[in-house]
């Protein structure tokens, strides 16, 4: 059974880093591209990031280009998410989700069969 476990959420400052880790079993991970999404406080889960099968190409909302980075180990079955100066409105549920398909638009939620359950970074200002 496909599973996604995400780790590393917590409560920091404005302007700290943080790294998120997605812990994936039961699908052949290698095959899947991977995507973080988070829901903020009374708003809808978005898009943040998503790498392709080989882990060499990125993808980023705008409101975390250049602040976000997202890579994964294949040996390990692990994706992560490591957040560079913080802010407030990053506060956010990360979710971690696995898609079959490679090419088009990586932000469109409906691609993602598999989903984690989150984990809770709250950034104060």
């Amino acid at each position: 059974q496909a599973q996604l476990v995400e780790s590393g959420g917590g409560e920091v400052q404005a302007g700290d880093s943080l790294r998120l880790t997605c812990t994936a079993s039961g699908f052949s991970f290698s095959t899947f591209v991977m995507a973080w999404f988070r829901r903020r406080p009374g708003k809808e889960r978005a898009f943040v990031a998503a790498i392709t099968r080989n882990g060499i190409e990125p993808h980023y909302d705008y409101s975390v280009e250049g602040r976000f980075a997202i890579s994964r180990d294949n040996a390990q079955n692990k994706v992560y998410l490591q957040m560079y100066d913080l802010e407030p409105e990053d506060t956010a549920v990360y979710y971690c989700a696995a898609s079959q398909y490679e090419g088009g638009t990586y932000s469109y939620n409906g691609r993602y069969i598999e989903w984690g359950r989150g984990t809770q970074v709250t950034v104060s200002s």
